[in-house]
């Protein structure tokens, strides 16, 4: 009996770790992340319980495991659709790379030429920003300032820096708590396009978000 209840729940596991969804935003078709956590963390969870305690050791374990793994899953998954609803036509782009979400601001949008001064009609966007880190409070801040390669790192430098600095004390101001937020300039190091072409170098002047995930001890509390 146990053996006939631990594959009908490992069968199971499976067949919602590979459940897909259509991305409302981009109309592509991927695998639901909270149910591929969750999916995962009843195996492990499965054959944890059942080394431990046998057939219901193995049910037990598999709640267990798939109500943890579907855990911070679900938390990110919640968190990306807001800020999605937030931003769309913004052109502040979205990503997602497992438990970490980041948001790329582009420095046309943000700043002028070689100012680290936010554009007034950027703030507004970064307040809906802001609205979303309050409300999804679990996620370590990291604003990463990026330029191209024109100039020289005496320049490009200090100035990315002084970018990042600027998004981070804007999210500051609006009650973002700064012990989640920590700020860098990364001048030209990290290009994400060919700096050789005008559209390149526009795409390799920016500010970064990264979204990341607590640490281990604080993120098991929640």
């Amino acid at each position: 009996m146990y053996l006939k209840q631990l594959a009908a729940l490992v069968a199971t596991a499976v067949l919602v770790s590979g459940c897909q969804t259509t991305n409302p935003y981009t109309g592509e078709q991927e695998v639901n992340k909270t149910a591929k956590y969750a999916g995962v963390g009843a195996l492990a969870g499965a054959v944890i319980g059942g080394i431990a305690d046998g057939g219901d050791g193995a049910l037990k374990g598999a709640a267990i495991g798939g109500a943890a793994g579907g855990g911070y899953g679900y938390y990110t998954d919640r968190q990306e659709a807001k800020l999605r609803a937030e931003l769309q036509n913004t052109g502040v782009q979205v990503h997602r790379q497992g438990d970490i979400i980041q948001l790329v601001m582009p420095s046309n949008i943000t700043f002028d030429s070689s100012k680290s001064d936010i554009k007034a009609d950027f703030y507004p966007v970064l307040g809906s920003v802001a609205k979303v880190f309050k409300e999804y409070n679990k996620n370590l801040i990291q604003v990463v300032g990026h330029t191209d390669s024109s100039g020289n790192d005496k320049i490009n430098q200090p100035l990315s820096q002084a970018r990042a600095d600027s998004v981070a004390q804007y999210l500051i101001a609006q009650q973002v708590p700064q012990t989640r937020i920590t700020a860098y300039g990364k001048g030209a190091s990290m290009p994400i396009a060919d700096n050789s072409t005008k559209a390149g170098r526009a795409a390799n002047r920016r500010v970064e978000i990264n979204l990341l995930p607590p640490p281990a001890k604080t993120r098991s509390k929640g």
